[in-house]
């Protein structure tokens, strides 16, 4: 198995989420790290821990990342990082079902992606790089991201599942 970082320059860490029921809003994190010991073309028995910066959230929206910083969502002050460590791997045909404890304002419950391998290439310095797509889904109330606001209309501000997707390139640690 080869060791691995994530490359943030070539990666993007996003998720979206339902918008007063009819539209969705999409963000990312900025800043995050992860650490990887795999085997890039079988990653069943993989190691990854992955880190992301909740003060780097972006939505395009100066007012609406500041709301999400503060205590009705993420409480970035007190909960500074999203973690996830991985507890298990499974191939199923080209694709991977990962699944690990993902830790968000200090509660953590298991979370599944489906992982597609990329490929792997050498980049223009000579260095081989890997890279993964994941796609998971998570209930937000399930890790005390509780706010919302009723609709004249009917229904909620904000969806409760929230959508993540992750663009990851690799280079060797």
């Amino acid at each position: 198995m080869k060791k691995w970082t994530v490359d943030a320059a070539h990666s993007e860490v996003g998720f979206s989420v339902k918008h007063m029921m009819i539209s969705k809003v999409k963000g990312s994190f900025g800043a995050y790290e992860a650490q990887v010991e795999a085997n890039e073309e079988n990653l069943q028995g993989a190691l990854i821990d992955f880190k992301i910066d909740v003060a780097s959230i972006n939505t395009n929206n100066a007012d609406r990342d500041g709301h999400l910083r503060s205590a009705d969502f993420f409480d970035a002050e007190q909960y500074p990082y999203i973690t996830f460590k991985a507890n298990d791997i499974v191939r199923k045909g080209d694709e991977y079902e990962l699944t690990g404890d993902l830790t968000i304002k200090d509660i953590t419950r298991p979370a599944t992606f489906e992982v597609e391998y990329g490929g792997k290439g050498t980049n223009p310095w000579g260095v081989e790089v890997v890279a993964f797509n994941a796609e998971g889904k998570v209930n937000r109330k399930d890790f005390g991201l509780t706010w919302n606001q009723a609709l004249e209309t009917g229904g909620v501000l904000v969806g409760e599942d929230i959508k993540i997707s992750l663009d990851l390139q690799a280079n060797p640690a």
